[in-house]
């Protein structure tokens, strides 16, 4: 397959090392210094199982100088930055090709593509005007959902906590098992990342919402690791009741979550290391927050399926402003040495 890596960051790059390293045709799609790293000298993967002795060489070019149409594309990235380059990815990918999306949070497509009491309602806080609809046919998509921590600490230099949990997830978007996602789900395992399909992708994204909502959010406020925040009193308590919310919100939609909220943040606590979630490590470099599907879009369809909630909602008008001082006011919030 000709496979395009759109997103060279942290997973992308990661995963786009991967792949070139079992000798796939894949390029990379980067730019700026990212860019200019990894044509310089390739990806540096730091970790104790991904970790390379010397950076990997990859075939990478900046957005606009790709080469298509793809067989198989991976968006990796984050899901406000897909609506301004729909048309794009949509000209890129072949007649009969797919589409990858592992980003985090809920889809545009959620309440596509299988049958529902909700099937049709658009999720607005994802899709305002309709454009990704109107630009990804249903039959292209493949979602996806990511379990592979991953920090992007310097341009091309990608650090990987590397668990035996560690999996890229996909799903199609009507719950079909089908001969594509057996063949993207061994490729990724031959490249290293082990790969799984399952029918249910929409309940693989709750469960993972159930971290993402409750640590993204409160670690871009308060300037800490899941595990810190876990660990303290205050914000322990806070995490238990937002992470009730997501799973009452999940239920409303259709998807029973059979989860502990108190014994999920108590495992969290018990940690033996947490890296910097994504949001948190967007607001250190001044970039623009993953707002909206990881927990806007929950919000929302709390709204649409009558489930209350308060705690998340209180969080995010937080998170909602702070993003609006990075986006408007071009600031990066990031720990300042004493002295």
């Amino acid at each position: 397959m000709k496979i395009l890596v759109f997103g060279a960051g942290s997973i992308g790059g990661y995963f786009g090392a991967m792949l070139t390293e079992i000798g796939e045709d894949v390029t990379l799609v980067a730019r700026g210094a990212q860019y200019d790293a990894l044509s310089a000298t390739g990806v540096r993967l730091e970790g104790p199982r991904s970790g390379r002795p010397a950076p990997v060489r990859v075939r990478v070019c900046r957005p606009g100088e790709e080469k298509g149409p793809y067989d198989l594309i991976f968006v990796t990235l984050k899901s406000q930055q897909i609506a301004p380059v729909a048309g794009h990815l949509r000209s890129l990918v072949s007649d009969d090709g797919v589409l990858v999306f592992p980003q985090n949070g809920l889809p545009w497509w959620y309440f596509e593509g299988v049958d529902s009491r909700y099937r049709g309602t658009p999720l607005t806080t994802l899709d305002p005007d309709g454009l990704l609809s109107r630009s990804f046919r249903p039959e292209q998509i493949i979602g996806g959902v990511t379990q592979k921590p991953a920090d992007l600490i310097a341009p091309g230099h990608i650090r990987l906590a590397d668990a035996e949990t560690d999996a890229l997830v996909i799903g199609e978007i009507d719950n079909r098992m089908t001969p594509r996602l057996q063949e993207i789900a061994e490729l990724s395992t031959r490249a290293g990342w082990t790969g799984r399909p399952v029918e249910d992708i929409r309940k693989v994204k709750w469960n993972k919402l159930t971290a993402n909502a409750v640590w993204n959010s409160l670690g871009a406020l308060t300037q800490s690791t899941a595990k810190q925040m876990a660990s303290f009193a205050g914000t322990r308590q806070l995490a238990v009741a937002m992470t009730r919310e997501v799973i009452a919100v999940a239920a409303g939609a259709g998807v029973t979550l059979d989860l502990d909220a108190e014994a999920l943040v108590a495992a969290v606590a018990q940690r033996p290391v947490s890296l910097p979630t994504s949001t948190l490590q967007d607001v250190r470099s001044g970039r623009g927050l993953e707002a909206d599907a990881i927990f806007n879009a929950v919000i929302e369809m709390g709204q649409i399926t009558g489930v209350p909630t308060p705690a998340l909602s209180v969080v995010a008008a937080c998170v909602n402003l702070l993003n609006r001082r990075i986006m408007d006011d071009g600031v990066a919030v990031r720990p300042v040495a004493k002295g």
